[in-house]
């Protein structure tokens, strides 16, 4: 139940401040984009915006949700609660990666269609949710949004490059390892589909596991004494 409430109180609070504005702009910058691209470029450029910013937005809307709500001392309130990390973490990452995969089947639909709806939401959702972890990891350690934003660059990069190389032709196996090859693969209904949601999710009960101690550690540093 706790979980439930804290999903509709972050959905709540990215209403609030405007995030669903923000994500809807971007939807329709994508979707007039996508209107003039050549027909022959137009699928690998709609699975580029899908995966940059349904999912690889939730990186950097989770840093600036969670610097808002430092500010808003909301996470010191939190840590004596009786709200458990692993509650808060989870609540977080199911309203974005809602909200991601609500704006990549229209960019989706607005471009080629989705040939397996199942897959990608599958796709979308896993990598919301494992972008959305490491913006929680980094911004637990952040203390402003500029300096959030320099601390995301390495992952951007580790996350973003393999992708897009796999994309464009480098397709060798050991890529199919990597979380932003399996999220392409899902999302584009490539031909390891098995593969890559088990990958995605190894790789997102790791990173949700550091992000869930990484919240325990900051709640005890504000006071709270749970697990």
């Amino acid at each position: 139940m706790r979980i439930k409430a804290l999903l509709l109180g972050d959905i709540r609070f990215q209403w609030k401040y405007g995030f669903y504005f923000l994500y809807l702009i971007f939807s329709l910058f994508y979707i007039f984009l996508l209107g003039i691209v050549p027909e022959a470029w137009k699928q690998k450029v709609a699975l580029i915006m899908v995966f940059s910013d349904p999912a690889a937005m939730g990186l950097f809307f989770m840093g600036a949700i969670l610097l808002l709500e430092k500010s808003e001392q909301t996470l010191q309130s939190l840590a004596v609660s009786p709200v458990k990390p692993v509650e808060y973490v989870l609540a977080k990452l199911g309203s974005l990666a809602l909200l991601s995969n609500l704006v990549g089947f229209c960019i989706a639909l607005s471009a080629t269609g989705i040939e397996n709806p199942l897959l990608f939401f599958l796709g979308v959702f896993l990598g919301s949710c494992l972008f959305s972890a490491i913006g929680l990891l980094v911004a637990t350690k952040a203390k402003t949004l500029n300096q959030f934003i320099v601390l995301t660059i390495p992952f951007e990069l580790v996350i973003n490059l393999p992708a897009f190389a796999y994309l464009f032709g480098w397709k060798i196996p050991a890529l199919l390892l990597h979380p932003g090859v399996c999220i392409l693969e899902l999302c584009g209904n490539g031909n390891h589909p098995f593969l890559a949601i088990v990958v995605l999710l190894a790789w997102n009960a790791g990173i949700i596991r550091l992000a869930t101690k990484q919240m325990e550690t900051y709640f005890h540093s504000q006071g709270g004494n749970k697990e």
